[in-house]
């Protein structure tokens, strides 16, 4: 990799970390850049993971620093959604790619969601309601992310927030504590088939951790001023970039 290549993996990794922990949809910027780099579709999707891992654990300093945790909530949530991960990561790591028209069908789906009344004045609360459905829901959603793991904070976050009646800054906190707790399984499970470049993952953790920290650290200042907007931008990016076939 030259400096070139360091620096455009670098740049994709930081911005990748701030929407995924503000919104989702940052794995796209990485898997596309190393794509571009010449890495085929599962290396790249694996070797993406390694980074997500320290950018997650970047994060939840930032959020427990600022006083914002539940690690109960959050490990219930985590556990459900691990069992899903790891078959859906199993089942992905063999495959390469050819699903975008899928991925956007979803991505209009959070959207619409998203923009749904939730009969929420505040547009949340930091008490959950609905857990039995919320952690139901969490559980198809780790299949999700270990399968594809590319927008799966989109897909976290209206469980969180409609389902489960959270504010969109504690659906952050809980989003990155669930990723990171099914991420080493679904890691495991590319490295176990050969796709991971470990030298790659680790270029983009070091950016992906600096771009986690700053969007945690503005998600707790900004609250859901900053992340709504946030949210919808990059919904909107993704689904039409899929819907482009890149």
């Amino acid at each position: 990799m030259d400096f070139a290549q360091l620096s455009l993996a670098l740049a994709a990794a930081a911005a990748a970390g701030f929407l995924n922990v503000l919104a989702g949809g940052g794995s796209l910027l990485t898997m596309s850049a190393l794509m571009l780099l010449g890495m085929d579709g599962a290396t790249a999707n694996g070797s993406n993971r390694v980074a997500i891992c320290a950018q997650n654990v970047a994060a939840i300093m930032a959020f427990r620093r600022g006083g914002f945790q539940d690690f109960r909530l959050s490990l219930s949530l985590a556990l459900c959604a691990l069992p899903g991960a790891a078959a859906g990561a199993v089942f992905g790591a063999r495959l390469a790619s050819g699903y975008n028209y899928v991925l956007a069908a979803v991505m209009i789906a959070v959207m619409i969601l998203m923009a749904a009344p939730s009969g929420n004045t505040d547009g949340g609360a930091d008490k959950p309601r609905n857990l039995v459905l919320g952690h139901a829901l969490t559980a198809a959603a780790g299949a999700y992310g270990g399968f594809i793991q590319a927008g799966v904070g989109f897909i976290l976050m209206p469980i969180l927030h409609k389902a489960m009646g959270l504010d969109l800054v504690r659906t952050n906190v809980h989003k990155v504590f669930i990723v990171l707790v099914y991420m080493p399984v679904s890691l495991a499970a590319y490295a176990l088939n050969g796709k991971v470049d470990w030298w790659t993952g680790a270029v983009l953790a070091a950016g992906m951790s600096i771009g986690g920290w700053v969007g945690a650290r503005l998600s707790l200042g900004k609250g859901e001023k900053l992340i709504r907007p946030v949210l919808y931008a990059s919904l909107t990016a993704m689904t039409v970039r899929l819907l482009q076939g890149v």
